[in-house]
């Protein structure tokens, strides 16, 4: 079941959410391993990570990107009012984030605009992906495509 829609129009620059956690496995590592083709030492050799800087494998941060947009997805909760994601940007790896890492996105509403259709808005997201110990680990904005009229949930 979909929680309550919040309407387009009753957002405010400034407005926050916060998910709810997921723990990287060994199986996410080795999933972003196989996904993405690259099978960098630093994300599958574990004797060749314990001699970097971090000590240990890392996961991808294209990776990672997809966790942080999953678990940002429903902040703040639209319902059916969005019509796509129009992307990405300045998204930036602040932190390397390893298998057994707890991560939470952090949301907050940066931009709304209405679109040149009346019925249609973009909402621009600030997303931080949080570890456990409250540090940055990456950040960047995404944009929806948000119906403005009546939003069912």
């Amino acid at each position: 079941m979909m929680p309550a829609a919040i309407p387009f129009d009753a957002l405010e620059i400034g407005d926050r959410g916060h998910s709810g956690g997921r723990t990287l496995t060994e199986a996410d590592l080795s999933f972003s391993c196989m996904i993405s083709g690259g099978w960098h030492p630093i994300h599958a050799d574990g004797e060749f990570a314990r001699h970097t800087g971090p000590g240990q494998r890392i996961l991808h941060g294209s990776y990672c990107l997809l966790v942080a947009t999953g678990l940002a997805a429903d902040l703040p909760s639209l319902g059916r009012a969005v019509i796509a994601d129009l992307g990405v940007r300045e998204w930036r790896y602040l932190q390397p984030v390893f298998a057994g890492d707890t991560l939470y996105a952090e949301v907050e509403i940066i931009g709304k605009r209405i679109t040149s259709n009346p019925a249609r808005g973009v909402l621009e997201r600030r997303i931080r992906l949080v570890k456990a110990s409250g540090a940055i680990a990456h950040e960047g904005i995404s944009a929806l495509l948000v119906e403005r009229g009546a939003q069912a949930s």
